[in-house]
């Protein structure tokens, strides 16, 4: 599998009886990855968009260029408490995702941010936790991964 980009994107209103499902977004440049991505967060119980692109994913969380986003999906903008990218991807990396995410002055500076990688790279791992990050994963993700993820978030939260 290639070295793509996936986010996660949990509703609003989380809850430890998990009444509210998630809602995840999926992005990424290869459509098998963003396929199994999409696959194991529906068995996980999740809600799941998917977005071919990191710009495709600033446009859905209302982050695009205003000068090149379709009217259609800059007025259907996200919610959204947590994203999952992975670092590679052509165009923007998921690095530059959690940058325009993180940026003072987005809406969405306090959402976490999971790092996914196909490559173990210690200084790629630090460099995202540093720039806030809130996890960074192994891929390919696993369901028990997802699991763990919702877990942690539910702790956050509670």
């Amino acid at each position: 599998m290639s070295d793509s980009t996936f986010l996660l994107v949990a509703s609003d209103s989380c809850s430890s009886s998990m009444e509210e499902e998630l809602h995840v977004l999926a992005v990424d440049d290869n459509l098998i990855d963003r396929k199994l991505v999409e696959r194991i967060l529906k068995i996980s119980s999740c809600k799941v968009t998917t977005a071919e692109n990191g710009l495709r994913a600033l446009e859905y969380l209302g982050l695009g260029d205003p000068q090149q986003t379709d009217p259609v999906t800059s007025t259907n903008v996200m919610k959204v408490n947590l994203i999952i990218t992975d670092y590679c991807m052509p165009g923007m990396t998921g690095f530059e995702l959690l940058q325009k995410v993180k940026q003072e002055s987005s809406n969405l500076k306090g959402v976490p941010v999971v790092i996914l990688s196909s490559e173990n790279i210690p200084t790629r791992i630090n460099k995202c936790l540093a720039s806030g990050a809130q996890m960074f994963m192994q891929k390919p993700l696993k369901l028990s991964d997802v699991e763990k993820l919702k877990c942690h978030l539910l702790n956050c939260r509670i």
